[in-house]
């Protein structure tokens, strides 16, 4: 029986897992951060000069992609990872 997210928050025993009904919220979560960090990064680069702007946009723009690299291979090792564990556990037996 799947319960809820917040009766999983709220369940001592540990047996229902959370973080793999909330790896959307964490990556949606990740990606908002690194477009704040490339944008504020954008400008202050103009914030400078018309060229210095234009170099940061170009470096936010790849940053940005390996951020968005690293963090979906972060999180889809995580999700294997839970996956295996789920797997390898024996069934709940009542």
């Amino acid at each position: 029986m799947t319960k809820g997210l917040f009766e999983s928050l709220l369940d001592f025993s540990f047996r229902e897992y959370v973080t793999p009904r909330s790896l959307a919220f964490i990556y949606g979560l990740h990606l908002l951060a690194g477009l704040i960090a490339a944008v504020v990064l954008v400008a202050n680069g103009f914030r400078d000069s018309t060229s210095q702007g234009l170099l940061m946009l170009v470096v936010a723009i790849v940053g940005f992609f390996f951020w968005t690299l690293y963090v979906r291979i972060i999180l889809e090792t995580l999700q294997a990872i839970f996956r295996i564990a789920d797997a390898a556990s024996p069934p709940d037996r009542h």
